[in-house]
């Protein structure tokens, strides 16, 4: 008999329920305080609802209503959907988002005449853009994701959204079955997936904000299930598609070579990328690479955001140097977080498919560690990666990185260290109070 919710579960879900509705639309991420406070009251209720025990069957309605909240809304914390918008405009309308930036587009000397509808339909969404300079960096998979959100509503910014935010809810419901099933497997109680689907960060940047890492963690949780039935073939494909998605699912190909024997991982990352390649033929272009790796490499080496261990040594380099190193940094710590993949990799004592997730979650937190630009929706597959092991610091770093939207009081936005260093610094001492408690360490 499924155990009954208590009255005071109720009053939590109900406040959390109030607090997402004024996040989805009355609190721009701009009224800091606001913002931080409905924030605040969803994570108190999330953090009682799992001590107090929520039933798993209302846990996983509570899941799916605080999302159907979002339904109508448009995304209030981020202007991201306004690009997804314009690439899947210009997908609908035959036109390739790699080949042409917006700028370039809209120039009076433009490379392509743009139909005078299409014209009509950009012309309001190029001032919203925060990165009009610069060509698309979303995947394939996410470009049809934005072509069918331009074809269903080519008119409409709200319908759009509603489209997205449909395929994020169909993501989200793949990964909730997929969580249960996996920690089935691997003899870890059902209720372990409430940490992720009622996570006030998950709830927010993905219902909310429209980012695809929903559908991402949902690709590679289905990887990594599909390999778990000894299904390597359908596991490659599916990680093909996860990284047509968002491309950091790559780095989770070399963790299978010991996993699965050099032969059959050498087989599911050659067909992985393969896949990928094939996602990418639409589009392919003699500029292709070069334009997507333009825009790739600004996240290494001109943007940066929320980052901890990376402005640290620009602070070092600044008072040694008199200028922001930002332009030898951002390499040099894609090359440190690279080197530490590796050793990861080859220092694993009994590398299993069971202990995959947990691996992955490591290597993502080191990549995330070293890295110039951290967006708080950037944590949501580590989140979803915890409730299949022993590690809980993504759940407390995910909690806080909300601190981060401190920066959007002004225009232009300017970080606080001070949060920055209360965000860090409370995640890696929960780390560190996790590491000292793992099993063997006395």
């Amino acid at each position: 008999m499924p155990s009954p919710v208590r009255p005071a579960q109720l009053l939590a879900l109900a406040a959390s329920a109030g607090a997402y509705a004024l996040l989805a639309y009355a609190v721009p991420r701009s009224h800091f305080g606001e913002l931080l406070g409905c924030f605040g009251v969803a994570l108190a209720a999330y953090a009682w609802l799992l001590r107090a025990r929520l039933p798993l069957r209302w846990g996983l309605g509570a899941a799916l209503a605080l999302r159907l909240l979002w339904l109508p809304a448009l995304p209030q914390w981020s202007d991201d959907y306004h690009r997804f918008r314009w690439d899947g405009l210009l997908t609908a309308n035959y036109l390739n988002p790699y080949q042409f930036r917006p700028d370039e587009l809209v120039a009076q000397s433009a490379p392509v005449p743009l139909p005078s509808a299409l014209a009509r339909e950009l012309a309001p969404i190029y001032p919203k853009l925060n990165s009009p300079h610069y060509y698309s960096v979303y995947p394939p998979v996410s470009q049809a994701a934005f072509w069918l959100g331009a074809v269903l509503s080519p008119h409409s910014e709200r319908g759009f959204a509603v489209v997205l935010r449909l395929l994020v809810l169909a993501a989200e419901a793949g990964t909730a079955w997929l969580l249960l099933r996996l920690l089935a497997a691997l003899g870890l109680p059902p209720r372990r997936a409430l940490a992720y689907l009622l996570h006030p960060l998950v709830v927010v940047e993905l219902a909310g904000n429209l980012h695809f890492e929903a559908l991402a963690l949902a690709l590679g949780l289905l990887g990594g299930w599909l390999l778990w039935q000894r299904r390597p073939a359908a596991a490659a494909g599916t990680l093909a598609l996860a990284a047509g998605t968002k491309l950091l699912p790559l780095l989770v190909l070399p963790l299978l070579l010991r996993r699965l024997g050099w032969r059959q991982g050498l087989a599911v990352g050659t067909g992985a990328l393969g896949g990928l390649a094939l996602l990418f033929a639409p589009f392919a272009t003699a500029a292709l690479a070069a334009n997507v790796g333009r825009s790739l490499n600004l996240y290494f080496q001109n943007f940066e955001f929320n980052a901890s261990l990376y402005y640290l040594l620009r602070a070092a380099g600044s008072h040694l140097t008199g200028y922001n190193q930002i332009h030898r940094l951002g390499p040099l710590l894609a090359g440190v977080a690279g080197l530490a993949g590796a050793i990861l990799l080859l220092a694993e004592r009994r590398p299993t498919l069971a202990n995959l997730p947990q691996a992955t979650l490591l290597l993502l937190t080191i990549y995330y560690l070293t890295a110039t630009v951290v967006h708080p929706w950037y944590l949501v597959p580590l989140v979803g990666l915890s409730c299949l092991g022993r590690w809980r610091f993504p759940q407390v770093w995910g909690a806080l990185a909300v601190l981060s939207y401190t920066a959007y009081r002004t225009t232009p936005p300017h970080e606080s260290m001070a949060l920055l260093a209360l965000e860090y610094g409370l995640t890696m001492g929960c780390f560190w109070w996790e590491w000292q408690r793992r099993p063997g360490n006395g």
